[in-house]
């Protein structure tokens, strides 16, 4: 799975958001700056040949639907960023979220007690 530019990220999301969407659709959601409605048009098409999206034509029209859930493009995104940035090590990258405050300690301790009642 290929990892998406941050435009084809935004325009991923809304169509997780909504589940099936024309290009209009998508645009509505769009909360930055709008591009251009062929400019989205070219970022959903290039989403399709990546294989992230697949579409139902009524006529000239296409409603897009994503054929890659969320949860398993978050999962490859986690997994390449623990591999390129903690040296694969989920403890370093608990322990950086702690340095950089980003976490407390009673997050930790609710994570611990996740992980105990999960087992």
């Amino acid at each position: 799975m290929e990892k998406l530019t941050n435009k084809e990220e935004e325009v991923m999301h809304i169509l997780w958001k909504l589940e099936k969407a024309f290009v209009k659709d998508v645009m509505a959601e769009i909360k930055s700056e709008k591009p251009h409605y062929n400019t989205l048009s070219t970022i959903i098409r290039k989403l399709e040949d990546k294989g992230f999206v697949a579409y139902n034509a009524y006529g000239k029209t296409h409603q897009y639907y994503p054929i890659v859930t969320k949860a398993a493009y978050r999962q490859k995104f986690m997994n390449t960023a623990i591999n390129n940035y903690f040296n694969n090590s989920y403890k370093n990258m608990v322990s950086f979220f702690a340095k950089e405050e980003k976490i407390s300690i009673d997050d930790l301790k609710e994570i611990i007690a996740l992980i105990e009642n999960e087992k």
